[in-house]
């Protein structure tokens, strides 16, 4: 599993719609309104790197109210909630 932060300036005027439609693409799996120099943070998964230019320059970017995007690509997972689900066996508590 790839995971990519797409950091998003977008049009103010429309910051609540563009999160909206971010949020309908399969492979975003969460959409942030943040502070800073950014308006909104989503979160990419998907299998391979190559489907990554399928979901970002292919149709992110191309959502109107999009300025402009800066990606970064994770490495590694360190989050608990990740890590358990990784080692978990299917069994429930």
């Amino acid at each position: 599993m790839v995971t990519a932060i797409v950091m998003i300036k977008a049009d103010i005027q429309r910051i609540p719609e563009v999160a909206e439609s971010i949020a309908q693409i399969p492979a975003v799996s969460e959409v942030y309104s943040i502070t800073g120099d950014f308006d909104l943070v989503a979160l990419v998964r998907v299998r391979t790197h190559d489907e990554l230019s399928d979901v970002i320059p292919g149709t992110l970017n191309k959502i109107p109210g999009v300025i402009s995007t800066e990606t970064h690509i994770a490495f590694r997972t360190y989050s608990r909630h990740d890590l358990e689900a990784a080692f978990s066996i299917g069994l429930s508590d």
